[in-house]
């Protein structure tokens, strides 16, 4: 048996003693849209539906749009985003997921959805509403992650021990723009305008 064979097969303390070689990312292919939205890229025949979203909305949904950027400023066309985020009382338990593709020609992104509540941290303080956004596409090795904020909860952002790690001037990246209708938010993977992105 290979030794590297033997080494994947041992317990987890042994590894922490030798631990296990990494291995190599994969980049995420045009397989992304195929596997989990062929609709959307006009592929039928696969699933009766793309499964965009985990229950129906209640009343007074929110929309949210927007667009990706590349680090030249140009509109990223191939790109496919999940959400999540908790329900307007602040539980994950009855939270919200939804899966969205870029268009093929404008690039726009959008979804449906419900303002979220607030939360709490594991040490008990008050997170401000936010939704989680999981990026990947092409040339992406790893999905990226970031977080839509909304500016009426000024105040209880501005306590927000998560928003206090980032800086004053790159916040912005993670503030939605009212829009007639819901909000506005842009992505951007590079750049003077880089959007945060998290490390989970």
């Amino acid at each position: 048996m290979d030794p590297l064979d033997v080494r994947r097969m041992r317990p987890a303390v042994i590894n922490a003693e030798t631990p296990l070689r990494e291995s190599a990312s994969q980049t995420a292919g045009p397989y992304v849209h195929i596997g989990c939205m062929p609709n959307s890229m006009g592929l039928t025949g696969v699933y009766p539906a793309d499964l965009t979203s985990n229950k129906p909305l209640a009343d007074s949904p929110i929309t949210i749009l927007g667009k990706i950027f590349d680090g030249d400023d140009v509109v990223c066309k191939d790109m496919m985003l999940e959400f999540w985020h908790a329900d307007e009382r602040g539980s994950y338990d009855n939270g919200l997921w939804h899966r969205s593709s870029t268009d093929l020609e404008s690039g726009l992104f959008l979804i449906k959805t419900q303002m979220p509540g607030e939360t709490k941290a594991i040490d008990g303080r008050v997170l401000a509403p936010f939704i989680s956004v999981w990026i990947t596409a092409r040339g992406l090795n790893l999905g990226l992650l970031t977080r839509i904020y909304f500016p009426e909860h000024e105040k209880a952002i501005n306590k927000d021990p998560h928003i206090a790690l980032i800086p004053e001037d790159r916040r912005n990246t993670l503030l939605a723009k009212p829009v007639q209708g819901g909000y506005h938010f842009d992505i951007h993977l590079q750049g003077l305008d880089e959007t945060v992105f998290f490390d989970v």
